[in-house]
């Protein structure tokens, strides 16, 4: 039996509307067969069989709101009756001809990584070779500078680890086998998995890197988180739910101090090929540029009652939310346009004046920092600039990004203020000559007319190449982008 789950919905995404099911329960399905449309209020997912066989139970229905790992229904692998008796069976009927195949093996191989990703690391084995594993069972994580890939067991049996932690692996290449002697399908605990509510972890579970990461920074006990994955995995949409539980709990409920210290007290994690490549460039950026950061204060009050007079037209028009991003890229392009030093670059004695407007937009995606780049913003309308942000966003989350995706900028906007930072200094993304921090929306007193009033107020940084651009060029620039913001008109009519 296999389950049908509700993937991850992409980052500050938490739930999902079952739009339509293409098959009905005892239908035969194909793997990778489309089963369940899902829509969010940011974009639709797709859902596909896991296996073939029967779709044998659909616990969600049209309409149903549903939440990332959540199982939508299950599907008896191999199956071809739809009653719901025979499907409790299904499993251990699917394990047999594996285990009776006479010794043959299964290679476990690295999947495809993305398009220009060619080579990744292998993360922590979660089983050791001469362990037993299941059909679909988690083994490994392949660390790439961009995402990270599951490996899962093709088949059930008996695991053979050819590549060790942390050695270097192409797509295709064989990193384990699995020899189906001995193997043994545990189907009775599948047999209890359609109940609707998830159980606690077990005490050993295995845990994914991805969820390690999140239970490890936030202190969490795996055996009290509610585990809906699959063969009762914690899925990392569990790990963060359980975050938010432990915020809301009682503080007596705060583990005794006896067990803190078994606790090692210090812990050395080989940084990801991502963070690498990050501490790599920023550090580069540091050495090379002379920078320097000018800070500036925005009233937001014209665009926030802007935004909020036309975001529901704008949303039915377009089909895409309204937001902040738009009116600061297009502010951006306009004072780029007046002051064409900050998007220029130094290429040994030579400036390089660049003509066009690819503003590189920064995302925080859960394995580090990427900046995919917009291009040629200074053509795009509100709800184009929407559109394009909307899909680099989800395609940095979701490890989708080529490499020219994020080459090539001209100029870079960072959002701090999505996180709470009330102010900062950006570094600069080579070898762009200019970056642009937006920070958080604070009510503040100010003077307006001789009276003291409350203003949603934003401070900006602009961090630039002091080789190329004058103080009063940055000044100028800031305070450019100001006016624009708190005229929103002005950015509107190319005044």
């Amino acid at each position: 039996m296999a389950d049908i789950l509700t993937p991850a919905l992409g980052e500050s995404v938490t739930e999902a509307t079952i739009a339509k099911w293409t098959k009905k329960v005892g239908e035969a399905v194909k793997k990778d067969e489309i089963l369940v449309e899902l829509e969010t209020d940011k974009v639709s997912l797709e859902v596909v069989a896991p296996a073939d066989g029967v779709l044998a139970a659909i616990n969600a229905g049209e309409g149903d709101t549903v939440v990332p790992g959540t199982v939508l229904g299950q599907v008896s692998e191999g199956g071809a009756a739809a009653a719901s008796a025979p499907v409790a069976e299904a499993p251990a009927a699917a394990a047999a001809p594996a285990a009776a195949a006479g010794g043959a093996s299964v290679d476990v191989a690295v999947p495809t990584m993305g398009e220009s990703v060619a080579e990744g690391s292998v993360g922590n084995w979660l089983k050791k070779s001469g362990d037993t594993v299941a059909k679909d069972e988690l083994l490994v994580e392949i660390e790439t500078d961009k995402v990270a890939v599951e490996v899962s067991a093709p088949e059930a049996g008996v695991l053979t680890i050819n590549v060790e932690a942390g050695a270097a692996v192409t797509p295709g290449q064989v990193i384990a086998t699995i020899s189906a002697s001995g193997a043994a399908a545990p189907a009775a605990p599948k047999a209890a998995a359609p109940a609707p509510a998830a159980a606690p972890a077990a005490a050993g579970a295995h845990l994914s890197p991805s969820v390690q990461r999140v239970v490890s920074e936030n202190n969490l006990n795996p055996a009290s988180i509610a585990a809906s994955g699959p063969k009762g995995n914690i899925t990392k949409a569990d790990a963060i739910a359980a975050i938010g539980a432990a915020a809301v709990a009682p503080a007596a409920a705060a583990a005794p101090s006896a067990p803190r210290e078994l606790a090692p007290r210090e812990e050395r994690v080989k940084m990801t090929r991502l963070r690498q490549t990050i501490a790599r460039r920023l550090k580069e950026s540091q050495n090379t540029a002379a920078q320097l950061t000018t800070f500036n204060e925005v009233d937001m009050t014209n665009v926030m009652a802007l935004r909020a007079q036309y975001k529901e037209q704008f949303e039915k028009a377009h089909g895409v939310k309204l937001g902040f991003m738009s009116f600061f890229t297009k502010a951006v392009v306009a004072a780029l346009k007046e002051i064409p030093a900050i998007n220029a670059e130094i290429d040994g004695t030579d400036i390089i004046y660049k003509n066009h407007y690819d503003i590189g937009i920064a995302v925080g995606t859960d394995k580090g920092l990427v900046v995919p780049v917009l291009r040629n913003a200074e053509d795009l309308s509100l709800a184009g600039i929407e559109k394009g942000i909307a899909n680099l966003g989800k395609a940095a989350r979701d490890g989708t990004l080529k490499m020219e995706d994020m080459q090539g900028g001209t100029f870079t906007i960072t959002n701090g203020g999505t996180y709470g930072s009330l102010m900062s200094t950006p570094i600069l993304n080579a070898p762009q000559s200019g970056i642009l921090g937006m920070h958080n929306i604070v009510q503040r007193p100010m003077a307006v007319n001789g009276e003291v009033k409350i203003r949603p107020m934003m401070y900006l940084a602009l961090s630039y190449d002091h080789r190329i651009v004058d103080g009063k060029e940055a000044v100028t620039f800031l305070v450019r982008i100001k006016q624009l913001l708190e005229d929103p008109q002005r950015a509107l009519l190319d005044l």
